[in-house]
């Protein structure tokens, strides 16, 4: 059984007798039976009955059910209903669409509306850049997927992927104030998406790309990328990069060594890996060596295709064979974007001095944090759980926030790598430390940092739209 925790906690309504001990026999029988009660709140009381909600954490769905029958069983107590919070917290789902300008008489209404409106859509239809200006697409971003990989649920399809793209939608808003649509595509082509989401492009300053399988996603944003004047960005590849970049680059602070110098190996060959390791090659890492289910990928192992071309030709120049474990003797950093159990404690033994190790993997990282105590000098995972968690909150509010901001046209690479510097410097020397090596997600300065930071590039690399005048 998982460790309770909030992703799993319910809320149970109880009705009890009104009599001493009542409520402690139903505290203990809720322990014992391994939940973590975090609330106790009255609701409605009267001489023979006492009814209270009794928020709990559990382990999992079953754990809840389990909890529930130990309640109902003390003398004194009905279980009236079971909620689960987080689909509580669903229900009607998480976003919503508000006017930024109240419609409360006739003036207002013939603004906002009709007639007053036309005149700012002819003005439009004479200076379409005047788009970007006067409405939602100077500050929108679709969050678009086709549902075939889906947080690590897989190819769950775009309805169920609907309550995930709310989600990125909330973030965008909260960390960055930016509008996010989410957009699930029904589409059975790469090129069906691709016309799918160029036809969204009236519509939005942005599109942040989600949850789409390797390889499809590397064709769908390189068509994108090329086709449309407004920045296109798949969070999955780049945003994971950026955060991984941010977080080596401290990482090097606290073991003393130089990113020029590092021997990187990458356990996936995906979308995260292929993207860590381009942007580890434009910062200058010494050493790249990527392997997939088949070991180290090097030019020569077979004939590759894809992303795996490009791995091929411009990693492991050193031409390194063998599995994942074999690859990380003497190496200085490992890099998890693949699955649980790729390597052990040992492997990691094998390692250069003060090695370094990202297991990156959800829910269960490529090696247990816990098994590397006194082994490695630094750990990251992609948990909320462990210290150095890689989220990649910390990079897309703050990449579009500045792209939409210099009315950027396309997102570069030397946007993602001041992205990454941007992230890192948040964390200060005197927080520094090898279970502090990135900030947190709830750091209110690093949305803006980056922000200011992708702006500025923009700007310099001449990749924005001309100026509008009024």
């Amino acid at each position: 059984m998982a460790t309770p925790n909030v992703s799993h906690s319910v809320t149970l309504r109880v009705e009890l007798t009104n009599q001493p001990g009542t409520l402690g026999r139903l505290t203990t029988a809720i322990g014992e039976a391994g939940g973590n009660i975090l609330g106790v709140d009255l609701v409605e009381v009267d001489a023979a009955t006492i009814v209270r909600d009794i928020t709990v954490l559990s382990g999992d769905p079953e754990h809840a059910e389990r909890i529930r029958e130990a309640a109902e069983g003390v003398p004194g107590v009905h279980v009236r209903s079971l909620v689960d919070r987080v689909f509580r917290l669903h229900a009607g789902g998480k976003i919503e669409v508000r006017g930024k300008t109240p419609i409360q008489n006739r003036d207002d209404l013939s603004m906002a509306y009709t007639p007053g409106v036309a005149r700012v859509s002819l003005a439009i239809a004479q200076r379409p850049s005047l788009v970007h200006r006067y409405t939602i697409k100077s500050n929108s971003v679709a969050v678009v997927t086709d549902g075939t990989a889906v947080l690590g649920l897989g190819a769950i399809g775009p309805h169920a992927s609907l309550p995930v793209m709310e989600g990125k939608a909330q973030l965008f808003k909260e960390f960055a104030g930016i509008d996010a649509f989410p957009v699930p595509i029904t589409a059975p082509t790469t090129e069906a998406l691709i016309e799918a989401i160029a036809a969204l492009e009236p519509a939005f300053g942005g599109i942040n790309l989600e949850d789409i399988a390797a390889p499809r996603c590397f064709e769908v944003e390189a068509a994108l990328t090329s086709r449309l004047d407004i920045p296109v960005f798949h969070d999955d590849q780049h945003g994971t990069a950026v955060v991984v970049l941010a977080a080596l680059r401290n990482a090097c602070r606290v073991v003393d060594k130089k990113l020029e110098e590092l021997t990187v190996v990458i356990a996936g060959a995906g979308a995260a890996g292929v993207a860590t390791a381009k942007i580890l090659d434009h910062a200058g890492v010494g050493r790249i060596i990527v392997a997939d289910r088949r070991g180290a990928i090097f030019s020569g192992r077979e004939e590759f295709t894809g992303e795996k071309a490009w791995l091929a030709e411009h990693t492991n120049p050193e031409r390194r064979m063998g599995s994942v474990g074999e690859a990380l003797a003497g190496a200085d950093v490992f890099i998890g974007v693949s699955g649980p159990g790729v390597i052990t404690a040992e492997d990691v033994r094998t390692m250069g001095t003060n090695p370094i190790v990202f297991a990156l993997a959800n829910p269960d990282p490529e090696v247990s944090p816990e098994s590397l105590e006194g082994i490695a000098a630094v750990v990251a995972t992609g948990r909320s759980d462990y210290p150095n968690q890689i989220n990649n909150v910390l990079c897309f509010p703050g990449i579009f926030r500045g792209a939409l901001d210099a009315h950027a046209m396309v997102i570069t690479e030397g946007m993602k790598l001041v992205a990454a510097e941007a992230i890192a410097a948040q964390v200060t020397d005197d927080e520094l430390s090898p279970s502090t090596i990135i900030p947190s997600v709830f750091n209110r300065s690093v949305a803006p940092a980056v922000a200011e930071a992708v702006m500025r590039e923009a700007i310099r690399e001449g990749v924005v739209r001309h100026a509008i005048d009024d």
